[in-house]
């Protein structure tokens, strides 16, 4: 036996004894991987970071706040710099469309009906067409990019160890709450809105991985240089009495302006794409206009960090707050209209601080011995218009709890986030993140019109080995994949059975001689739980449930037992429930 063959024995055996010994199972490892994804997604947030401040000062010799580097600047620079990162923008994503790739680069789309797969040069040019944006004094955030980056993280990291598709999405999941809680400095509201937006769920086998990702990934960016909160909130005044009616109040101008603001952007990318201008010129349109505001209004540029920040601890004249929301909304939809990668998280928080400072603002001039401060207002304004604009009132909640760490805070956010919930799903049920709701919706119904057969859940079966293989094979094999059974096939490609690791294992810990043995030795010609593309949804899932596994080989039919693939059961079941609801939807 080579030496080569003896190490994956050895590595074999000791990977056997490890888990007996610990008691691990997948779950246990799911938590660690876990872990590796949330350090390595705060790693990624820092890195672009560090790459906009860097070109920042490259750029203008000022680094940190936009609307200061905006001041700094003579008032042509203002009006080109926009657009010249607008094109240059522009010209990464025409690359990024030439790229191919059979999976989406959308983190969301990936976890919610994809397989987790995140193409690593489409995400990055994607990403670097973001920079450009930021960097230019576009006014977006620069946390979409950063989230994505981390998603592909954890995607490259279950891709390289193997992970089945399920895992695989659960993973890239933790990447995306690694990096909102790196960006946002909110642990559990991060694992919130991956659980409560694009999980769509709140289950514990899933939920318990995300937690652990976002709490590394927060430890990671405390212990890191250059850690600072986004927003540095002021201590929230006590509220009781009547003043409850307000931030009721409050709540319900959140609900009803979010649905505007999510219309005005939806317009703006209709108005742009009917312009039928190649991306770099359509980029370099939304980066003038941007600019032409930012001559009298530099305050439009970045995502709005520094303004909140002033809002919320300065005060402010009401026409200049009204001032500053219009035009920056405005900014915000020709960025984004104009096909700019970038998120809009943060101008939602910055829409909705502004919206309750205004509020409290007249209420402190109408009623100045019965009401808080503006800043209270503009706090909880914050929640309720990302509660509407998400329809994610709980992440809402969270998240502007774990920026003030106040329970003051508490009763008057809930209520606001909550009625500005239902008054914007009363209005029309838009949310910022529609498209993964109606991406769900389609595949629904795509299963639903295919008919409920298995040929659309094959995907291939990696752990195959031919009855001649040496024990060496095996045992490689069974190291490389963290599968329970190996098919065996025949030279003609017809499944015979499969090798279980349980045998191997026996074999390894009774140090029988292994050199001469082949997988004919070894298969289990008995376990003929296998599916055909023919079968229905509910016979597959009966003979999930005769086996007890998690994955059970395909074969053309029982006549002719040739190994089309294997079926995963968690495939199996979303499928199955895909249907069930979808039809609940067309009843």
């Amino acid at each position: 036996m080579s030496s080569r063959s003896t190490a994956r024995s050895t590595l074999l055996r000791y990977r056997i004894r490890l888990q007996r010994l610990f008691h691990f199972s997948e779950s246990h490892s799911m938590l660690l991987w876990a872990a590796v994804v949330g350090f390595l997604g705060a790693l990624a947030t820092v890195l672009f970071r560090e790459c906009i401040y860097g070109l920042q000062s490259l750029l203008t010799g000022h680094s940190g706040s936009f609307v200061a580097m905006a001041k700094s600047l003579p008032w042509w620079m203002r009006l080109m710099l926009p657009a010249a990162g607008g094109l240059l923008a522009g010209a990464i994503l025409v690359l990024a469309k030439r790229v191919p790739s059979s999976a989406t680069s959308d983190y969301m789309e990936a976890v919610a009906i994809g397989d987790g797969n995140i193409p690593v040069r489409q995400s990055l040019l994607r990403s670097l067409s973001s920079l450009a944006t930021v960097v230019s004094g576009g006014s977006i955030g620069r946390e979409g990019p950063m989230v994505q980056l981390a998603a592909l993280a954890a995607s490259l990291v279950g891709r390289f160890t193997h992970f089945s598709p399920a895992r695989l999405r659960l993973l890239v999941a933790c990447g995306a709450a690694a990096g909102i809680t790196s960006a946002y400095n909110a642990p559990i509201a991060g694992a919130f809105f991956v659980t409560e937006i694009v999980l769509g769920a709140i289950v514990m086998e899933s939920f318990g991985p995300v937690v652990v990702a976002s709490v590394v990934a927060n430890i990671t960016m405390r212990e890191l240089p250059g850690y600072h909160p986004a927003y540095e909130m002021p201590p929230f005044p006590p509220v009781a009495g009547i003043e409850i009616l307000w931030f009721v109040l409050l709540g319900i101008m959140a609900g009803v302006a979010a649905p505007q603001f999510l219309r005005l952007l939806a317009f703006s990318k209709k108005l742009f794409t009917r312009t039928a201008l190649p991306l770099p010129p359509r980029l370099a349109l939304g980066g003038l206009l941007v600019g032409l505001i930012s001559i009298w209004l530099p305050e439009v540029w970045g995502n709005g960090y520094s303004v909140v920040n002033s809002l919320l601890h300065t005060p402010w004249l009401w026409w200049s707050v009204l001032l500053m929301l219009v035009f920056k909304v405005l900014a915000t939809a020709i960025t984004t209209g104009s096909g700019a990668v970038g998120g809009i998280f943060t101008p939602t928080l910055f829409v909705g601080a502004a919206i309750g400072y205004l509020f409290g603002q007249l209420l402190h001039i109408v009623l100045p011995d019965l009401t808080s401060a503006p800043f209270a207002y503009a706090m909880v304004g914050m929640g309720a218009f990302l509660a509407a604009a998400t329809s994610a009132p709980l992440m809402a909640i969270l998240m502007i709890f774990e920026m003030t760490l106040s329970y003051q805070v508490v009763l008057p956010l809930m209520l606001s986030c909550v009625v500005a919930y239902f008054v914007a799903r009363s209005i029309n049920g838009a949310s910022m993140y529609d498209i993964t709701i109606k991406r769900n919706r389609d595949a629904q119904e795509r299963v639903r019109l295919r008919g409920i057969h298995m040929s659309e859940l094959i995907r291939p079966a990696d752990t195959v080995l031919p009855l001649t293989a040496p024990f060496a094979e095996i045992s490689g094999m069974f190291l490389k994949y963290p599968v329970k059974y190996i098919y065996i096939v025949d030279q003609r490609n017809r499944y015979c059975g499969v090798v279980a690791l349980q045998d191997i294992t026996s074999c390894l810990l009774e140090k029988s001689e292994t050199q001469e043995k082949v997988a004919a030795d070894f298969v289990r010609r008995e376990f003929l739980h296998v599916v055909t593309p023919e079968m229905s949804l509910g016979d597959a899932l009966q003979s999930f449930l005769d086996h007890q596994g998690e994955r059970l080989p395909v074969v053309r039919s029982h006549e002719d037992p040739e190994l089309l693939g294997a079926v995963y059961k968690t495939s199996l079941l979303d499928a199955y429930f895909r249907l069930d609801r979808s039809k609940e939807l067309h009843a």
